[in-house]
């Protein structure tokens, strides 16, 4: 049984269906779950110490961020548990992953998932690229710095995130101007996969972006479901970000017009 979205991912990538009592409601949003289809086949839960003991799971596997008030529950009467730490780096997933699959009992399909994700990733560092400057913008501003997964995958993908440098390094909060001083050719967003409107939609459709941004074809996107939980899946995603920066580069000669300018 698994108490967290990001250890179902682990949970759901390892074990077949019949081996799992539930996940959380949260793996079937594809929003923030690469294994949605998957969590649909098994029964899912809300976090709740009387699910633990009505499914009776021989494992319950869980992470800081479940309810501190359940964990402490279990601990106090004794049910198997394991907590599982949040990946912010490849060799993270590595590790968790060879956690949860020992842990269930099957370390040789954690060895398989982990040298899959590997070779896709050694696969991208042999291959010829060029380096391109963008900016991770989404609906917080600034982000992907440098100690996150998100971070980790720009990195590999041959993306130089411009958000470490100033001006925008001073900026974790959205602001349209900096990022024109800043003038990065290509803006690469997280893309929830959520129907509902939010003030979040104020800040990826600015007028700003959509102008010099979205209508030039400098806007791209990866899905947050691959870096809100490190997953061996990851590499996929890299490979993504890379297509997607070749392309945009390709039809994108000139710089933005604004490039270079200082007040």
């Amino acid at each position: 049984m698994s108490v967290n979205v990001c250890t179902d991912q682990l949970v759901l990538a390892l074990l077949p269906p019949e081996r799992i009592t539930s996940v959380t409601w949260l793996s079937r949003d594809r929003g923030t779950s690469l294994m949605a289809a998957e969590a649909g086949r098994v029964g899912v839960n809300y976090g709740m110490a009387e699910e633990v003991i009505r499914e009776k799971p021989d494992l319950v596997i869980a992470s800081p961020f479940s309810a501190p008030a359940l964990r402490g529950m279990l601990k106090r009467l004794g049910y198997p548990m394991i907590e599982i730490g949040a990946a912010n780096s490849f060799d993270e997933i590595r590790a968790f992953t060879r956690q949860v699959a020992a842990a269930v009992g099957e370390p040789a399909r954690g060895e398989a998932l982990i040298a899959e994700m590997d070779r896709k990733l050694a696969a991208l560092a042999r291959a010829p690229h060029a380096t391109y400057r963008v900016a991770a913008w989404d609906r917080l501003g600034f982000g992907a710095g440098k100690g996150t997964l998100q971070g980790a995958i720009f990195e590999a993908a041959g993306a130089y995130n411009i958000a470490a440098d100033p001006p925008t390094s001073g900026y974790g909060h959205p602001d349209a101007e900096v990022l024109l001083e800043a003038a990065p050719p290509l803006l690469i967003q997280g893309a929830p996969d959520v129907p509902q409107p939010s003030l979040g939609d104020d800040i990826e459709q600015h007028r700003v972006i959509r102008r010099f941004w979205t209508r030039q074809g400098r806007l791209l996107n990866i899905p947050q479901a691959y870096y809100v939980c490190g997953a061996p899946q990851v590499a996929d995603v890299v490979e993504q970000l890379r297509d997607q920066m070749h392309t945009a580069a390709a039809r994108t000669h000139a710089p933005l017009p604004f490039a270079g300018v200082r007040q």
